[in-house]
């Protein structure tokens, strides 16, 4: 049974950082397109970071620079790592996967969001000012 589980998230100021967790089972996650959305109050979820089989990762404008995104060496677990977090970072943070959707790049996850099998519980992020 495939499963991934979310952790990480919590109340911060700006300009700290948070690292986020996805713990995977039940599947070899390095066949898949890995990806990190967020979904911030009254907005769909919209992809942060995705990376790919080979270890390739994209981000979106807004994280670009702040944030990574990696496998642990474990290969059954997936960081973000986020750096300068800012108050519009405030969000819901979900870890995403499915074996089918490539390019798994965080332009094409984003707009195929609704294609992705697996999704993680969700972890709040809470920035303030």
């Amino acid at each position: 049974q495939v499963q991934l589980v979310d952790s990480g998230g919590g109340s911060v100021q700006a300009g700290e950082s948070l690292r986020l967790s996805c713990v995977a089972s039940g599947f070899t996650y390095n066949d898949y397109c890995m990806v990190w959305f967020r979904q911030l109050p009254g907005k769909e979820r919209a992809g942060v970071a995705a990376i790919d089989s080979d270890g390739s990762a994209t981000y979106g404008d807004s994280v670009s620079g702040r944030f990574t995104v990696s496998k642990g060496n474990s290969k059954n677990t997936l960081y973000l790592q986020m750096n300068s977090l800012k108050p519009e970072d405030t969000a819901v943070y979900y870890c995403a996967a499915d074996p089918a959707l490539w390019p798994c790049t965080v332009t094409y996850a984003d707009f195929n969001r609704n294609e992705f099998d697996y999704w993680g519980q969700g972890t709040q992020v809470t920035v303030s000012s």
